[in-house]
């Protein structure tokens, strides 16, 4: 990387015993460089030391075209230009070349108010700072503060060690309030963005009155910006490994590095201690990951922290390792899909299906069952349509895990995003006759997927939840069995519905009359569930499904369902009581066979007060339903499973509804892993 545009005077903040002399170069080189640095409008600096003092001062200055050994410059600021011939004596010059520099010992030939000529030595050496290069930086804004105490400025340059910042105050503060023994808060920003926020240590001042220079120095070399978990992402190497290619918030250049591990939460990258960039702590808003086929994704990504890396005969390494704090989610799905791959070569994720090999596998493995083939028959072709969407153009509200070998799918597990923040597990299924690994494979994808995926905003996924018979053994093993290893039903719930599906057909159920009432909800009916439900359960239902008061009429994830195609509605009512509301009932209408448990399209019942409503006018809320379903059966879900028993309504299954707190990941795939290994032996 090469920094001529503005000569880095940090560079030479020190005297020369912090540096070190490095290779000779003769003229050719050196006017070489010169010429660059013309070309790239750069400045080279010219030294001055005092005849009488141990003083040195330094000029920038503009080189001009050289062909031969005398070089041509001018002043970049003619005010400032040459300093008292009587006081000072020319030196060196310095011409910058990226890290290191050139320290030329000139003959003058001239010195005047518009420039200077030298004449080029033979020979010059490049000094090469000890420490890591400094950087100087871009439109950076800095904003410094301690113990209240606010200074604001620019950010002049830096490196992978130190800032140095120019600030100014306003009366009555002086700079006198920062207390050196103490840290100080540091912030930069470019624009209307965060790049850097920080812990730092003062380590040295100027003693301008009005702006002050200051270098702070950086204290940790690592940052949380999780919350720790046990169960963390795997890291793999990719053959050929991705570059990342990013400009760089503080200096506006270019960066390009090479991945050395990369997983679904981020990736990590090495660099010479001498030409380092990156900062912990430092926010990169637009990062692009590039693949060798020309596949790249974008994504916003946090240096977390940089490490010494020596080995394999190399010194002076520094391993940087960077969070995805957000990336689009079907570009996300892409890298998923090519981890899992290098991960086991029978795993996909989102793949194109064939989806007559998919409906026979459904078939076979008895995953659709004659009851449940009965219900399908009648919607087939609306079914197959739906289907080929979900599976083939890869919509963003969904994902599908396969096992495949052969070409041959042996196992089968989805997810819907069917609720704002929340995702629905469902259509699991394996062929156990052909192998015995394949539903425990697309089980670990889909816990891959939700670990790599739950912190990023764009996936809007705070929690997960499934329904599942409790007489399954597989799925009340591992879910039944997760709720029970969490033991906190804030961590995960399991709640407890009788399903059973309505028709009118033949009957005449009598119509709600007063006091009884069935009208729209509002926030406070929302209210008495949320009071309800955490006296009856305590779990999750609540934020997880979106029936919290402040969500009765969100329409962000309807519209994306509508936008891509699909149709998604509901409507929330409340069935009173001279005005006291006895339940809350949540009306889902969605395209036929989305969730082939009709899990998705079914109307959910939820008695806050069973004691007070009786069996006639239960069925008589269901006539007032019905109509939504357009004559066919009225797929419902009542809650609590008690209120059915206690009153003689007869339901086909009883599902459990499982909800897990993605705050509580650790705990679940701690269970998880133990199981599958017992399983597995």
């Amino acid at each position: 990387m090469e920094n001529v545009s503005h000569f880095p005077m940090s560079m030479l903040h020190s005297d020369i015993s912090d540096q070190r002399k490095g290779k000779s170069f003769g003229t050719d080189y050196l006017i070489n460089k010169l010429n660059y640095t013309n070309f790239q409008d750069g400045t080279i600096l010219l030294t001055f030391k005092h005849v009488k003092y141990n003083r040195t001062i330094s000029r920038h200055a503009k080189p001009l075209p050289c062909q031969g050994n005398r070089l041509e410059c001018c002043w970049v600021d003619p005010k400032n230009g040459a300093p008292n011939p009587a006081s000072y004596r020319f030196h060196t010059f310095f011409v910058s070349d990226g890290r290191k520099l050139l320290m030329v010992p000139a003959q003058v030939q001239n010195i005047s108010g518009k420039g200077a000529s030298f004449l080029l030595p033979e020979s010059c050496n490049e000094i090469i700072p000890r420490k890591a290069q400094r950087l100087s930086a871009k439109g950076v804004k800095v904003h410094l503060s301690q113990n209240s105490a606010s200074f604001h400025g620019k950010l002049k340059d830096f490196s992978s060690l130190s800032f140095q910042v120019e600030v100014t105050t306003t009366p009555p503060q002086t700079f006198g309030w920062l207390n050196f023994d103490y840290p100080v808060h540091l912030m930069l920003s470019t624009g209307d963005h965060i790049s850097y926020s920080g812990n730092c240590r003062l380590k040295r001042q100027s003693l301008d009155q009005r702006a002050r220079s200051i270098v702070i120095e950086i204290i940790d070399s690592r940052i949380s910006r999780f919350r720790p978990k046990k169960f963390r992402s795997t890291r793999q190497e990719l053959v050929p490994s991705p570059n990342i290619v990013f400009t760089h918030p503080l200096t506006g250049k270019i960066v390009n590095r090479k991945i050395i591990d990369l997983s679904g939460t981020g990736f990590a990258v090495v660099e010479s201690k001498e030409n380092s960039v990156l900062i912990p702590g430092l926010i990169i808003a637009d990062l692009q990951l590039r693949f060798a086929d020309g596949f790249q994704v974008g994504c916003m990504a946090q240096v977390v922290y940089c490490r010494d890396q020596d080995g394999d005969g190399e010194k002076n390494l520094v391993k940087c390792g960077l969070a995805i704090l957000d990336m689009d989610g079907r570009a996300h799905m892409k890298i998923l899909a090519l981890l899992h791959q290098a991960k086991d070569s029978h795993s996909y994720l989102c793949a194109k299906v064939d989806m007559e090999g998919l409906w026979k596998f459904f078939f076979e493995t008895g995953f659709i069952y004659p009851k449940k083939y009965a219900f399908i028959q009648q919607n087939k072709d609306r079914v197959k349509a739906l289907y080929e969407q979900l599976y083939n153009d890869n919509p963003k509200i969904a994902r599908h895990f396969i096992f495949q070998d052969h070409g041959e799918i042996l196992g089968h597990m989805a997810m819907l995003r069917f609720y704002r923040n929340t995702w629905l597990i469902h259509h699991h299924a394996a062929d156990k006759s052909q192998s015995t690994r394949a539903g425990l494979a697309v089980l670990n994808q889909i816990g891959r997927f939700i670990n790599d995926s739950h912190r990023l905003y764009s996936i809007h996924m705070d929690y997960v939840i499934c329904y599942y018979r409790p007489q399954n053994r597989f799925p009340h093993r591992i879910f039944g069995g997760a709720a029970k290893r969490v033991a906190n039903p804030k961590g995960c719930s399991l709640d407890s519905f009788a399903y059973f599906h309505y028709s009118t057909a033949g009957k005449r159920p009598k119509k709600l009359n007063r006091p009884w009432s069935l009208d729209p909800g509002q926030d406070s009916d929302l209210m008495e569930l949320e009071s309800f439900y955490e006296q009856e359960s305590g779990g999750l239902m609540i934020p997880a499904l979106d029936l919290a008061p402040h969500q009765i009429d969100s329409e962000e994830l309807l519209n994306e369902y509508r936008q891509l195609g699909f149709k998604k509605e509901r409507r929330i009512f409340s069935l009173t009581k001279n005005g006291v509301p006895k339940a809350v009932i949540i009306l889902h209408l969605s395209d036929i066979g989305l969730n082939m448990s009709d899990l998705t399209n079914c109307v959910k019942i939820i008695v806050l007060e069973p004691e007070e409503l009786p069996h006639d006018i239960f069925f008589s809320l269901l006539g007032e339903l019905d109509h939504f379903f357009q004559g066919e059966e009225m797929p419902t879900l009542l809650y609590p499973l008690a209120y059915a028993e206690d009153n003689d309504i007869s339901f086909e299954k009883i599902y459990n509804l499982w909800i897990l707190n993605l705050q509580h990941t650790d705990d679940y795939f701690h269970y998880l892993n133990r199981l599958l290994r017992v399983i597995e032996h």
